[in-house]
């Protein structure tokens, strides 16, 4: 059986796979410095920032908090951390606010409407609900599903996220291609039985690159647009 035929569904990371984060929260953070007259490496600040939220939501369980409360609390001490007090409370919430209106990588919605017509798409996200839906009305994305790692308390990388999600679209694992540019969320899908694509953005982390560009060889397909993953999928 062909690859496309195969695959009935594509779930895909969203918070740096379709959203360009790092472009929109160094503005934020360089817009609110400039108005206390502060000056920082912002893009560095803003990968400070990042790393330390993901290592407060990935793999958590039941937790009594959501990814914007990680944000909202992680903002605080990298602020803290950095001395730059002089950021009010207006400021903070003006860059936190900012997760909710992300640009997405220009790439993406156009091939994401071409895959649609051919496959179920779904973002599989450790991001909350509410700010899929925000971004995704912002950047003209239509989804067949928002799968929420929220929703049911188990967040990725944990095996029991990819399982309740291939649960919740009624598909083997076998049949869902996770789409994602990191390797640490594509692997633990390869090990959940998914198949896997990774999409490379050279840009996410800014001018340095991301931490991890290599792809794992044992990933289904590589691809270095998403318009390209359209072709390879029949799209």
């Amino acid at each position: 059986m062909a690859l496309v035929d195969e695959i009935k569904a594509l779930t895909f990371d969203t918070g740096g796979t379709v959203l360009d984060w790092h472009s929109g929260i160094c503005r934020a953070f360089a817009e609110a410095g400039a108005r206390r007259g502060l000056s920082a490496d912002w893009a560095a600040l803003t990968n400070e920032y990042r790393r330390r939220s993901l290592k407060g939501i990935v793999g958590q369980v039941n937790p009594s908090f959501n990814f914007d409360d990680v944000h909202r609390r992680v903002l605080d001490e990298v602020i803290e951390d950095n001395r730059l007090e002089a950021l009010t409370t207006e400021d903070r919430d003006a860059i936190w606010r900012t997760w909710h209106a992300l640009d997405a990588w220009p790439d993406f919605a156009p091939a994401l409407a071409r895959l649609r017509k051919r496959y179920a798409v779904a973002s599989f996200t450790l991001l909350t609900t509410s700010l899929v839906v925000d971004v995704s009305k912002r950047n003209g994305i239509d989804w067949d599903a928002i799968l929420s790692c929220e929703m049911w308390g188990i967040y990725k990388t944990r095996p029991e996220a990819y399982q309740r999600a291939a649960k919740l679209l009624q598909l083997e694992p076998a049949q869902i291609l996770m789409v994602a540019c990191h390797n640490f969320d594509l692997n633990a899908a390869l090990d959940c039985g998914y198949k896997t694509a990774f999409v490379k953005r050279p840009a996410e982390w800014g001018v340095g690159g991301p931490p991890d560009p290599m792809p794992n060889p044992a990933h289904t397909m590589v691809v270095d647009t998403f318009p390209q993953l359209a072709e390879k999928l029949g799209a």
